[in-house]
C-alpha cells in the first residue's frame, strides 16, 4: 500500500468502482452516498482546490437544497473522522477543500502509471511487457466506476472514467493482435462489440483478428454490419481507418497477415589462422545454444577456466556447432585456439598424454622438454597456458576422466567439449544437451545445400528425423545422382524398412554413427536399447518401459538414465524416455538381428498388457459401477493402480499417443482381441480432441484386422466404438452403417456388454435421427441388459438418453425426473467425470422446461471439470448449451460470447459437427442483440450450412431455412441432436 501525504498509516483510495478508502486490509466507512461524492470530486481534483460553490455545484447540480454548505462541511468533518490518524490529508485552503494523496494512493493514478509504463514499454518493443501492465490496469477497474455516487458531475466523471478503461482495452486487444493471439480475442471482441455496437475501434480490431483467423467472410460481413448500423443510428459513414481495412481485406492485403518473430542476430564468425577446423559455410539452427555458449566462453574475467559441454546423439551437429561458436569467440582469444579430436566413440580413444605432447609443441615447447607422464605434462600445460587467452575445443570426448588433465589452471582461457556422453562427472561444467533442428531450420539446411525447398524437401528432412547429419547424407546423394527429384528422394525415404540404407553416401552412413555408440554399450544396456526399439509410439514412460524389459522400475530407471547419458536415449521429463526417429529404427533392427521373434513378441506383449490392465483401472474409476473386468481379456503384466480418477484419466491423456501405438502395432494374434479391448477402456480418447483422431484411425486398423481373421466377439465390440466415432463427428449414415454391423455380430457371439451397449447406441442413433419409437424400445432393451450384467454405470448413461428422447417428444416433466434419476445414479455409484454428463443432461430437460437459471446452474458445475479432465468435445457442447439458454432467456449478449467459446474450442476437437453447431449459435445470438450484426450472423449460418452439407447432418434443412428467412422455422431454434454418453 501506498503511504499517505501525511506520512501516516497506509492509504488506498477507490474510484474505479464503488468509491471508498482503505487502510491496509481494512475498509473504512466511507459514509453516506453524498458523502462519497464529495470525496470521489477531491479525489479527482488531483489535489487541486475546490471551492464550496464549485463543490455545491458537483453534489447537487442546479437545484442545491439551502443546507448544501452545512452539508458540505459536515461531510468533512465526517470523512476526517473516518481517516482518523491520516486525517491532515483533507485540508481547508482559500475557502474551499482539497484532498492531498500520491497518484499511486489511488486506483486511477495506479492505472494510469501503469499505462504510461505500458507506452514505454511498446516504444522499447517490451508488447509482451506493455500487454501485462494493460492487463494490470485494466484489472483495477472492479465494476462501474464511482458506483452508486450520485450527483451530475460524477455522472460526467463516470463516463469519462469508462471512456479511459475502453481505451486501455483497446491499446490490449491491438497488443493482442501484434503478439499474435488473434484467435483468443475473437470471442472477448465479438461480445464487446455486442455492448458498445457504434465504437467502429473494436469493430476494427475484431475484423483484423478474424482475418487472421481465416475468417475473411465474417470479417467483411463485420464491416457491412457496422456500415448499416452508422447509418441508421446515426447517419454517419465508417471511419477512413475502418473502411481502409476493409479495402486491405478485400485484396487479401499481405500486409495484414500476423507478423513473424523477428530473428534474433548471431554474430558472423571471424576467420583467424588456428587449429580450428573450417567453419562450414551452411551452418543453420540451434541459435539460442550457440547464443548461450557464446555468452559462457566470453565471460572468462575472475570466473576460473570457463568450461561448457555440448552432448548429443551421434549425427546431431555437436562438432559442426562448436566449431561455429569457436570461431565466433576467436577475438575474445587472442593467445590461440587449441583443438584436438578425441576420438571417444571409437575403438580407441586418443591417451590424454598424447594429446598434452601435441599441444605442448604447438605452444612451443621442444619435443626434448617434453616431460613423461599425464600428471607432469598436465602440470606443465596448465604453466605454459597460465596467464594466457587460449580456447581450447576438446571434440569428440569419451568421457569425463579423458578430459580432465586437458583443462587449463588459471582464468582467461575456456574450453568447448562435444560428447555423446553427458559430463556429469566433470565439475563446474556448464552442460548443454543438443537435440535435433526445429523444421524450418532443418528445411532451411537443406535448402542451402540443394536449393529445393518445397513439400517434398519438407518430407526428406521429416525423414530424416531433423538429425543434421541424415540432411546432410541425403542433400548428398540427391546432388550425386542429377536425374533423382526431390520427390524421388522423398518417396525412397518414406519406406521405414529402407530408410538407414538410404541414408548413405560415399564414406558417411547415419547407420555408422549410431553403431560408435553401440559397442560401447554393455550388455544390458544393449538388450535395453534394442528392446526400446520396438515400440512405436513418440516416447515411453518409466512403468511402460519397465514392462518391455520384463524388469520393476527401479532397476530399469537406473538402467535408463545410464543410456541416457550415453546419448543415444533422450529424456524430455523425468521418468519420460524417448528414442530419436532415426535411431528408433537402428534399434529395432539391432532387436530384429540380436533377438528372437519370440523376445521380441514377448516384449511386445508385456508392453500391451500393461497399457491394458493400466486402462482398465482407469475406466473402472471413472466408471463406477460398470464390471469391466469381468468382460475383458486377462493380463499377465501388471498395471499401475490409481486411488482416485484424476490422477488415473492425467495418466491416460498424457500416454495417449503412446497407447493407441501399442494397440494399432497389435493386429495379428492373441495381442488383436486385447488391442481392441484397450480401445474400448480408453473410450475416453475420442472425446479429448486432441487424440480422437489417432484413436478413430487405430479402430479402424484393428476394425479391419478382426474382420479378416473372422473374430465376432472383437468386431463387434470395434463397430460398438465406432458408432460413437462417427456419431461425435455428426456422421449420422456411418454411425448407422456401425450400429447394424455391432448388432449382427453380437448375434454370433454371447457377449451380454456388446448387446447393452449397441442397443444404447442404436437408441442414441434413432433419437437424434427422429424415429423416436424405435429409439424408445431400444432404449429400454438396453436398461434391461445393463441392469442384467449389474452395470449400473450404463443404467444411468441409459437413464440421461431416456430423458433426451423425452425431451424430443415433448414429455418435457418426465425428461427432468430421468435426468434427476441419472444424476442420482451417478452420485450413488460414485462417479466423478461421469457426473458431469448427468448435469449436462439435466441442464438441458430444466432449459427446456423453462427453468433457465437452474440448467445454467448445472452447466456451470460441468463445465470446469470437463476443462481439468481435457475433454474438449464436452467443453464446447457446453459452452454450445449455455449459448442456447442464453438465448432462451433473452441475453443474447451473453450468448454471442459463448458461443465464440464454443467455437474457438471446436477447432481442438477437430470435430466439424460441433464447429457448425457453434456457429449456428453464434449467428443466432448476433442476430438478436440489441444493434443485429445480420450480415455476419449469415455468414457464420453459411459456413454451418457447409458443413452440415458435407457431413449429411439433419440441420440441414433448419440452416437452409434461416438463410432465406423461412416464417415457418422460428427465428431462435437450435439444432438438438447430441449424443449422450
Amino acid at each position: 500500500m501506498a503511504v499517505g501525504a501525511a506520512g501516516g498509516c497506509a492509504l488506498r483510495f477507490t474510484v474505479l468502482g464503488p468509491v471508498g478508502v482503505w487502510r491496509g486490509g481494512e475498509r473504512l466507512d466511507a459514509g453516506s452516498p453524498q458523502q462519497r461524492a464529495l470525496l470521489a470530486v477531491l479525489l479527482l481534483r488531483g489535489g487541486r482546490v475546490a471551492s464550496v460553490a464549485e463543490l455545491v455545484d458537483a453534489l447537487w447540480g442546479e437545484d442545491p437544497p439551502a443546507t448544501a454548505v452545512a452539508a458540505l462541511r459536515t461531510y468533512a468533518f465526517r470523512i476526517r473522522k473516518a481517516l482518523g490518524p491520516d486525517a491532515d490529508v483533507l485540508v481547508s485552503e482559500s475557502g474551499g477543500y482539497a484532498l492531498r494523496v500520491e497518484d499511486e494512493n489511488t486506483d486511477l493514478g495506479t492505472a494510469e502509471r501503469l499505462a504510461r509504463e505500458a507506452e514505454q514499454a511498446q516504444r522499447c518493443g517490451g508488447i509482451g511487457r506493455a500487454r501485462e501492465l494493460l492487463r494490470q490496469a485494466l484489472g483495477l477497474w472492479s465494476g462501474d466506476p464511482l458506483a452508486g455516487v450520485p450527483g451530475p458531475y460524477c455522472a460526467m466523471l463516470r463516463t469519462r472514467l469508462e471512456e479511459q478503461r475502453l481505451a486501455l482495452l483497446e491499446r490490449r486487444l491491438a497488443l493482442d493482435l501484434e503478439s499474435g493471439l488473434h484467435a483468443q480475442v475473437v470471442a472477448e471482441l465479438t461480445t464487446l462489440t455486442a455492448t458498445y455496437p457504434l465504437r467502429e475501434r473494436l469493430r476494427e480490431l475484431l475484423m483484423l483478428a478474424l482475418y487472421r483467423g481465416g475468417r475473411q467472410g465474417e470479417a467483411l460481413a463485420v464491416y457491412a454490419d457496422t456500415r448499416r448500423l452508422l447509418a441508421e443510428e446515426l447517419g454517419a459513414d465508417p471511419s477512413r481507418d475502418l473502411s481502409e481495412l476493409h479495402q486491405r481485406i478485400l485484396r487479401a492485403d499481405p500486409g495484414l497477415a500476423a507478423l513473424p518473430d523477428g530473428p534474433r542476430d548471431v554474430p558472423d564468425a571471424v576467420v583467424r589462422p588456428a587449429q580450428l577446423p573450417a567453419d562450414l559455410p551452411d551452418v543453420t539452427g540451434h541459435k539460442t545454444v550457440v547464443e548461450e555458449l557464446r555468452k559462457r566462453l566470453v565471460a572468462t574475467d575472475g570466473q576460473g577456466v570457463v568450461v561448457s559441454a555440448v552432448s548429443g546423439v551421434g549425427g546431431v551437429g555437436k562438432t559442426t556447432l562448436a566449431v561455429h561458436v569457436a570461431h565466433s569467440v576467436r577475438p575474445q582469444f587472442p593467445d590461440g585456439q587449441l583443438y584436438v579430436d578425441l576420438q571417444g566413440a571409437g575403438s580407441g580413444p586418443a591417451m590424454p598424454e598424447a594429446v598434452l605432447g601435441a599441444f605442448l609443441r604447438v605452444l612451443g615447447t621442444p619435443s626434448a622438454a617434453l616431460p613423461q607422464g599425464v600428471a607432469e605434462r598436465a602440470a606443465l600445460y596448465r604453466s605454459v597456458l597460465a596467464g594466457r587467452r587460449v580456447l581450447v575445443l576438446l571434440d569428440n570426448a569419451r568421457d569425463a576422466a579423458q578430459v580432465r588433465p586437458l583443462l587449463p589452471g588459471t582464468p582467461g582461457c575456456a574450453v568447448l567439449i562435444t560428447s555423446r556422453t553427458r559430463m556429469t562427472g566433470l565439475a563446474g561444467a556448464h552442460l548443454v544437451d543438443l537435440d535435433v533442428m526445429p523444421p524450418q531450420d532443418a528445411l532451411t539446411l537443406f535448402a542451402r545445400i540443394t536449393g529445393a525447398e518445397d513439400e517434398a524437401a519438407l518430407e526428406v528432412v521429416a525423414a530424416c528425423g531433423y538429425l543434421p547429419l541424415a540432411i546432410r547424407v541425403a542433400a548428398s546423394r540427391l546432388a550425386a545422382r542429377r536425374s533423382w527429384t526431390v520427390t524421388d528422394l522423398a518417396r525412397k525415404l518414406a519406406d521405414e524398412g529402407h530408410r538407414l540404407r538410404e541414408l548413405r553416401a560415399g564414406d558417411i552412413a547415419v547407420t555408422a554413427t549410431f553403431e560408435l555408440g553401440y559397442r560401447q554399450l554393455t550388455a544390458a544396456q544393449a538388450r535395453a536399447f534394442r528392446l526400446l526399439g520396438l515400440p512405436d509410439g513418440p516416447d515411453i514412460s518409466l512403468s511402460a518401459a519397465a514392462a518391455v524389459l520384463g524388469s520393476n522400475t527401479t532397476d530399469s530407471r537406473e538402467l535408463l538414465e545410464t543410456l541416457v547419458d550415453t546419448s543415444l536415449l533422450q529424456s524430455p521429463a523425468p521418468d519420460r524416455y524417448r528414442l530419436h526417429d532415426l535411431v528408433r529404427l537402428y534399434a529395432r533392427a539391432c532387436a530384429e538381428r540380436d533377438e528372437t521373434p519370440e523376445q521380441q513378441e514377448a516384449a511386445r506383449s508385456r508392453l500391451l498388457d500393461f497399457y491394458l490392465a493400466t486402462t482398465a483401472h482407469v475406466y473402472m474409476l471413472v466408471r463406477p459401477g460398470d464390471p469391466i473386468l469381468d468382460h475383458i481379456e486377462p493380463t499377465r503384466w501388471p498395471g499401475l493402480q490409481f486411488h482416485h480418477s484424476e490422477p488415473a484419466l492425467q495418466w491416460l491423456f498424457t500416454e495417449a499417443k503412446a497407447l493407441l501405438a501399442c494397440a494399432a502395432a497389435s493386429t495379428h494374434g492373441p495381442a488383436l482381441r486385447r488391442a481392441a479391448d484397450l480401445m474400448l477402456v480408453a473410450k475416453d480418447l475420442a472425446e479429448t480432441g486432441s487424440d480422437a483422431q489417432q484413436y478413430a484411425q487405430v479402430n479402424a486398423r484393428l476394425l479391419t484386422a478382426a474382420q479378416q481373421v473372422g473374430d465376432a466377439r472383437t468386431a463387434g465390440r470395434l463397430h460398438c466404438l465406432m458408432i460413437n466415432i462417427h456419431l461425435l463427428v455428426g456422421r449420422f449414415q456411418e454411425s448407422e452403417n456401425a450400429a447394424r454391423a455391432a448388432w449382427e455380430h453380437q448375434l454370433h457371439c454371447s457377449d451380454l456388454m456388446l448387446t447393452a451397449q449397441t442397443l444404447n447406441d442404436r437408441g442414441i442413433l434413432a433419437s437424434v435421427q427422429g424415429r423416436h419409437s424405435e429409439a424408445e424400445t431400444c432404449l429400454h432393451q438396453a436398461l434391461d441388459a445393463f441392469r442384467r450384467y449389474g452395470n449400473q454405470n450404463g443404467v444411468a448413461s441409459v437413464l440421461a438418453n431416456l430423458s433426451r428422447l423425452y425431451l424430443d417428444t415433448g414429455r418435457v416433466a418426465d425428461a427432468v425426473a430421468l435426468a434427476e434419476r441419472a444424476l442420482a445414479t451417478y452420485r450413488t455409484i460414485g462417479a466423478t467425470l461421469r457426473l458431469t454428463v448427468g448435469h449436462y443432461s439435466l441442464a438441458l430437460a430444466l432449459a427446456q422446461a423453462g427453468r433457465t437459471d437452474d440448467a445454467l446452474d448445472h452447466l456451470s458445475q460441468a463445465l470446469p471439470i470437463f476443462q481439468h479432465y481435457r475433454h474438449r468435445f464436452w467443453e464446447t457442447m457446453t459452452y454450445w448449451r449455455m449459448a442456447q439458454v442464453h438465448l432462451a432467456a433473452g441475453r443474447p449478449t451473453q450468448a454471442v460470447g459463448l458461443a465464440e467459446q464454443a467455437l474457438a474450442a471446436s477447432r481442438d476437437t477437430g470435430n466439424n459437427w460441433v464447429r457448425a453447431n457453434s456457429l449456428s449459435a453464434l449467428g443466432h445470438a448476433l442476430q438478436h442483440i440489441k444493434h443485429p450484426d445480420r450480415a455476419r450472423a449469415r455468414a457464420c449460418w453459411q459456413e454451418a450450412l457447409t458443413i452440415y452439407e458435407q457431413l449429411g447432418a439433419p440441420e440441414v434443412a433448419d440452416v437452409r431455412a434461416w438463410l432465406t428467412g423461412d416464417p415457418g422455422v422460428p427465428a431462435g431454434s437450435q439444432p438438438t441432436s447430441s449424443a449422450q454418453h
